[in-house]
Parts: structure tokens; C-alpha cells; sequence
């Protein structure tokens, strides 16, 4: 089981990014996928999650209405939209699989992450 974060970088404050988690080594079909970042000096926040259920989003309170999230089970790939992007979403963005197929109560793998850097 695998999953690669990418798209991370710098960007201006209210700039967008679009970070994608590709899975490898078991069918995404099964499963709901999270996003959750750790700040430096900060606890992890969860961020987003997706379920293989249309009406199953989830978004923490401080990216609601800013971030989007989507899944594309053919090309086993989640995706973070990300816009108007703030100096306090710096972050180490990281995707997980939960243990779940349409919730996101824990995790049983996690990627490495990406460096997401918002600053002028």
C-alpha cells in the first residue's frame, strides 16, 4: 500500500494550489481518503476527507468554503483544491486511508507528504 502527496510549493497568500494523492497497492474504490496537515510547532489538523460515497465530504472549520476535494477512481487519485490560500495553511500537507469506506475515523496508512508554503 502506497499513497504519493504532490503539488505542494510556494504560493502568494490568496493564491490557489491542487495537491494530488496517488494510491497504489489496493483498490481506492473501497476506501474514504483524508487530507490532514501538520504545521510546524502545531498538532495535525484534519483538513479533508472523502468517502466513495457522493454526499461523503468532510472539511474542517478553518478551509470550508476555500478548499475542495474529489476523487477520481479510475486514475486512483484524490485531489485537494486549494484557494485563497492563507500564510496560516503553511503546512505539510499528508493523505491517509481510512479504515473506512465513506468516513474518515482513523487511518492505516499514511503518505509522506508535500510542503505547502504560503508567503509574499
Amino acid at each position: 500500500v502506497q499513497l504519493q502527496a504532490s503539488g505542494g510549493g510556494l504560493v502568494q497568500p490568496g493564491g490557489s494550489l491542487r495537491l494530488s494523492c496517488t494510491a497504489s497497492g489496493f483498490t481506492l474504490d473501497d476506501y474514504a481518503i483524508g487530507w490532514i496537515r501538520q504545521a510546524p510547532g502545531k498538532e495535525r489538523e484534519g483538513v479533508s476527507c472523502i468517502g466513495n460515497s457522493t454526499g461523503s465530504i468532510y472539511y474542517g472549520a478553518s478551509v470550508k468554503g476555500r478548499f475542495t476535494i474529489s476523487r477520481d477512481n479510475a486514475k486512483s487519485t484524490v485531489y485537494l483544491q486549494m484557494n485563497v490560500l492563507q500564510p496560516e495553511d503553511t503546512a505539510v500537507y499528508i493523505c491517509a486511508r481510512s479504515i473506512d469506506t465513506d468516513y474518515c475515523p482513523g487511518y492505516d496508512y499514511w503518505g509522506q507528504g508535500t510542503l505547502v508554503t504560503v508567503s509574499s
